[in-house]
């Protein structure tokens, strides 16, 4: 092949990636709330912020913190948001970069993430707060802010490191790049991976994540903007990078920590180690994996909702 078939033959590929990259593209003003409630925003940072609300205001206030994947969202607290919003204001940010807040070309990092609910969870008069794992490691790291005064906190296999440590910048970069960066993350958010990922680490029961959410998740994933914020947790530039247990401990609120019995990324033995160097409730929940919440919505709820009422859950459920 000659230099001028070569070149006619990459710019072919290249305008193929580009068109294929534009045809998966969705709209985020397409993409429905996940959760039934009054969706609203808050303005932070220049950023809209996608919110959904419900439940009686003048009711005590949980705040709902999704995990971070590339295909994070509030919808994550699908399983228990209405039952919850019965006797609870219950208020599911969707994380800057994610479910359906803006999505800016920004270099995402844990400090945002941080900063975020620092003023987030500062906005409410002492909530109770439910976060999932990364996202719990954050919450852990602003709940002895001043401007920060919390009920309870229940941590869903909280982790403090989720992505490759030390952070591979040059990964970040290859995925924030136009058309090869993302081409490789539409693959990483394709179906079959999202089914993959869900099925290896996020539930003990794969069938938990039905064909309607996988949609879902695919939807979300395939916004303008939506490789930016994973590009920066796949390179592991969202790991916490803190101690747990020291920010954990130093909580000034009653913390329950749940963990799915199978977990294998974050195992059971890391929950024990941490609960115990905490002084920590630990309530563990048999044939599930990072979202018990989903896996085990009603046994979750009565976990939730004894940790609300000092009430710590029995060790294993």
């Amino acid at each position: 092949m000659n230099r001028k078939r070569l070149a006619s033959a990459v710019a072919v590929g290249i305008g193929a990636a580009v068109a294929g990259n534009r045809a998966l593209r969705g709209d985020l003003d397409s993409l429905e709330p996940p959760l039934s409630g009054d969706p609203g925003t808050v303005s932070w940072r220049g950023m809209d912020v996608a919110t959904v609300e419900a439940g009686d205001p003048e009711d005590p206030t949980v705040v709902l913190v999704h995990g971070v994947n590339a295909a994070g969202s509030a919808g994550e607290w699908r399983a228990i948001f209405e039952d919850l919003a019965e006797d609870h204001h219950v208020v599911a940010p969707d994380l800057p970069g994610f479910g359906r807040s803006d999505r800016p070309p920004l270099r995402y990092s844990a400090t945002l993430y941080r900063e975020f609910l620092r003023e987030f969870l500062a906005s409410f008069d002492r909530p109770h707060v439910v976060a999932s794992s990364l996202s719990a490691a954050y919450v852990a790291t602003v709940a002895d802010h001043p401007d920060v005064s919390l009920r309870t906190a229940t941590l869903v296999v909280p982790t403090a490191v989720a992505g490759p440590d030390p952070p591979k910048t040059w990964l970040r970069e290859l995925l924030r790049s136009p058309v090869l960066g993302e081409g490789l993350f539409n693959l990483i958010a394709s179906k079959p991976s999202i089914r993959y990922f869900n099925a290896d680490h996020g539930y003990y029961d794969p069938d938990a994540a039905t064909p309607e959410w996988i949609d879902y998740e695919w939807r979300t994933a395939h916004v303008e903007g939506t490789r930016y914020a994973p590009a920066s947790f796949v390179s592991g530039h969202l790991n916490a990078d803190v101690d747990l247990a020291a920010e954990v401990a130093a909580i000034d609120a009653p913390v329950t920590l749940v963990w799915g019995r199978e977990t294998e990324i974050t195992p059971l033995s890391e929950g024990r180690s941490l609960a115990e160097s905490t002084d920590s409730a630990l309530v563990v929940l048999d044939r599930a994996k990072l979202l018990p919440h989903v896996e085990h919505p009603d046994v979750f709820l009565d976990v939730v909702r004894d940790a609300f009422e000092g009430r710590p859950g029995e060790s294993d459920i």
